[in-house]
């Protein structure tokens, strides 16, 4: 037999725990002994386990009491349907734990692992930050535009950094960015520039250059976020249109201007 400290040591919980279930009608009160001492048994270890482990999963006072007093089919069914319940909440929090890290990682937060691993791919190859600046924001409203379509996207872009010719044009536009617009540099950029698109395109077809197919207004808008972040891309885009080639984030052949 068992004093009441010592149940509630061997139960997991408090002296005045267990005094609130008694309260609340959960655990019977045993009579005292000839000491006045209250005495429990194994049986009141038992239900004070069932009591404690279904109120830490959550279910009110007012449950247990009626699960106690429910029949073995009864208790199953309803022990069954707090698991589920418990499964569920545990992926909700999962998820919200997957928002906070994204706010600690920053662009975690808009976009998913497939572009982060493109950007991240970018900087492991030494392109300037500015520039994957520029890609990170050109991705946000694409991303939230047509999701579905990321993985495509992500496959070319993995595809055509496997090409030495454009992870080139990378780092020689990171070393353009501070260049006036007049600079000869940016010249010779647009000429690999264009001689790089025009190859891809004679082999590839031009939908391979065009490779995000998206609406112009939506490539604008993705225009005018590079060029913020990116200055020497407006030039690099009027020197591509003199070679053949205009647009930045969509690529279109044109006829050269002289």
């Amino acid at each position: 037999m068992l004093t009441i400290g010592e149940l509630a040591s061997y139960t997991g919980v408090t002296v005045r725990t267990v005094r609130h279930y008694h309260a609340k009608g959960l655990l019977p009160e045993p009579e005292r002994d000839h000491s006045g001492y209250r005495r429990y048994d194994a049986g009141a270890v038992v239900e004070l386990i069932k009591i404690r482990t279904l109120a830490e999963a959550g279910v009110p006072l007012a449950r247990v009491r009626s699960l106690l007093g429910a029949g073995e089919e009864e208790f199953a069914a309803a022990i069954a349907d707090i698991d589920r319940r418990l499964r569920a909440e545990i992926r909700e929090r999962q998820r919200h734990r997957e928002r906070i890290a994204r706010l600690v990682a920053g662009e975690h937060l808009v976009l998913p692992p497939e572009v982060v691993a493109y950007l991240d791919r970018l900087r492991a190859l030494g392109v300037d930050e500015r520039i994957v600046q520029a890609e990170r924001d050109g991705w946000i409203p694409l991303v939230a535009q047509s999701p579905e379509r990321v993985p495509e996207w992500m496959a070319r872009k993995g595809e055509q950094l496997d090409h030495p010719q454009l992870v080139d044009f990378f780092l020689t536009l990171s070393q353009a960015l501070d260049r006036a617009d007049d600079d000869p540099r940016l010249v010779e950029l647009a000429d690999e520039l264009a001689a790089y698109i025009t190859r891809m395109a004679d082999e590839r077809g031009e939908d391979y250059v065009d490779d995000i197919d998206i609406e112009l207004p939506l490539a604008k808008l993705m225009d005018t976020l590079a060029f913020a972040t990116v200055p020497p891309a407006r030039r690099l885009i009027e020197l591509l249109r003199q070679r053949g080639w205009t647009g930045w984030t969509k690529l279109e052949r044109v006829d050269p201007t002289p």
